[in-house]
């Protein structure tokens, strides 16, 4: 296992928050349909603003139709949400957990109205997404301030969300043993001799990807350009330089054992018109164009934190059917889901937050370079088209 180790503040991880005294934890998910009737409504809320008839809509639905209307997501941040509250007690933390959806049911809005009527006050957000990006943050943050804003609870309750975590060895330790897990199944199928592994995350628009992060400092401090020229800023920004650091580190654990096997970064689930540039290679045109010499695949999906219907549709269904077309044994490894070393890894990072008086925060730690990442974003963080008010952010 790869071992924690706290580093020094670097510019991307300047902007952390002094450790308070909170009363509960709130767990932002995504949300998703839980039945047939449920898929439409569910994909307008997710599309609303984009102007897209509900015929452009079915299109996607298909994928809930074919399990029965049914996202998974809801049912995993359920059972999320009962592991942190088993690790909680056994820390004898006394931290109740909430959880609340930007799409749908139980709303943010309604976790903020249950919040508010059990008596809290200030209280700290566990994010399900772990890597830096307008949709894995922002957006989030985005939501939970129109919630507070439209239940009239701004001045009443306090919202600030801990750091993505996408380097904090909570979400890469799993991910290493999901790996390696893969690598071993393909050698034991005599199909490991020249395995690659593919590093899956959801595929966004490359000008959404340029601007993600903060835009002052690359990870050495040295300073981003405003323009597209730099090969650094044009590559992707955090949101790929945080994901391929991530990919790096799980290979050189799983080198001892895999000395050989290769990797790659690649993008699923796009959306939206087809004329406007999203992060690529496609997995699936990535499988296609692997050298005949790869023996075996990993499919490892580290931009997901659970098996939800992306995962389960676009990885489980289509890239596992390219790999069959093509005759290339093929493994696709968990998320983190629920893992203990996961669950433990959130609370460790509540715990750097949250202290009772007179006690002292956990020690922040990462595994890259480029964290520990930042508990509260500069306003020109993860831009969107049209940036709204949003919690723990500066100005």
């Amino acid at each position: 296992m790869t071992e924690a180790v706290a580093l020094p503040p670097l510019a991307a991880s300047s902007r952390t928050l002094p450790a308070a005294t909170y009363d509960a934890i709130l767990l932002a998910g995504f949300g998703g349909p839980e039945g047939q009737e449920d898929v439409i409504p569910y994909l307008r809320n997710v599309t609303r603003g984009r102007g897209i008839p509900d015929e452009r809509l079915e299109e996607v639905a298909h994928h809930y139709r074919h399990f029965g209307g049914i996202s998974p997501i809801n049912d995993q941040n359920r059972d999320l949400k009962a592991a942190l509250e088993a690790e909680i007690a056994d820390r004898g933390l006394d931290l109740p957990v909430y959880w609340g959806n930007r799409f749908w049911a139980p709303y943010f809005a309604d976790a903020l109205k249950e919040l508010h009527a059990d008596g809290h006050r200030k209280v700290l957000v566990l994010v399900t997404t772990a890597f830096s990006s307008y949709s894995g943050c922002r957006a989030y943050r985005e939501d939970l301030a129109t919630a507070l804003e439209e239940t009239g609870l701004a001045g009443e309750l306090e919202l600030d969300k801990v750091r993505q975590y996408f380097d904090h060895p909570g979400f890469v330790n799993p991910n290493i043993d999901a790996v390696r897990a893969g690598l071993r199944t393909l050698a034991a199928q005599g199909d490991g001799a020249a395995p690659h592994v593919m590093f899956a995350t959801h595929s966004i628009p490359t000008a959404a990807a340029d601007v993600s992060g903060p835009r002052e400092a690359r990870p050495d401090g040295t300073e981003v350009p405003t323009g597209g020229a730099d090969e650094w800023f044009a590559g992707g920004g955090w949101y790929v330089e945080q994901q391929r650091a991530v990919a790096a580190l799980i290979m050189d654990a799983v080198a001892d054992e895999f000395p050989t096997a290769e990797w790659s970064l690649v993008f699923q689930s796009r959306s939206g018109a087809p004329e406007v540039p999203w992060l690529e290679p496609d997995v699936n045109d990535a499988i296609e164009a692997l050298p005949a010499s790869v023996t075996g695949l990993v499919i490892s999906p580290v931009g997901f934190v659970s098996d939800h219907m992306e995962v389960a549709w676009d990885l489980d269904n289509e890239a596992l059917e390219t790999c069959a077309e093509r005759g290339l044994a093929a493994v696709r490894v968990p998320t983190v889901g629920i893992d203990p070393a996961f669950v433990a890894g959130l609370i460790d990072l509540v715990e750097e937050r949250h202290v009772t008086p007179g006690g002292t925060p956990r020690d922040r730690v990462a595994l890259t370079g480029l964290g520990p990442w930042q508990d509260v974003c500069p306003t020109d963080c993860c831009l969107g088209r049209a940036p709204k008010p949003t919690v723990a952010s500066e100005g």
